[in-house]
């Protein structure tokens, strides 16, 4: 292997239960769900995917972003936000549904004359 430049090094074998991340993540989740259930503890089931998508959205400092942009590539949007965005684009075009349908019908023709 030395004719080739390959050097052999020695590490410890991946083992994800041994690194401390994983204490550390299930330490946040666990944080959450004992703040989400309170004395209830019987639903915990119930709110798992209440608390796993807070941690997922949750901001990280260590790595810069929310895990859930690092898995997708792109930012989560809450449902209130999006909820907040579509109203607000509704208010400021004043919607009425007769207008936007004679506005969508002239585009059509539009797009049908450059054709």
């Amino acid at each position: 292997m030395r004719k080739y430049g390959v050097n052999h090094r020695l590490s410890t074998a991946y083992h994800p239960q041994t690194s401390g991340q994983v204490d550390v993540t299930n330490r946040g989740l666990k944080r959450i769900l004992e703040r989400t259930i309170g004395q209830n503890r019987a639903s915990w089931s119930d709110k798992l995917d209440d608390a796993l998508w807070a941690f997922r959205t949750a901001y990280k400092t260590p790595i810069g972003c929310t895990p859930y942009k690092l898995v997708y590539g792109k930012a989560c949007y809450l449902p209130i936000e999006l909820e907040h965005k579509a109203y607000w684009a509704l208010k400021q075009t004043n919607f009425d549904m007769s207008v936007a349908s004679d506005h969508r019908k002239i585009q059509l023709n539009e797009l049908n004359e450059l054709r």
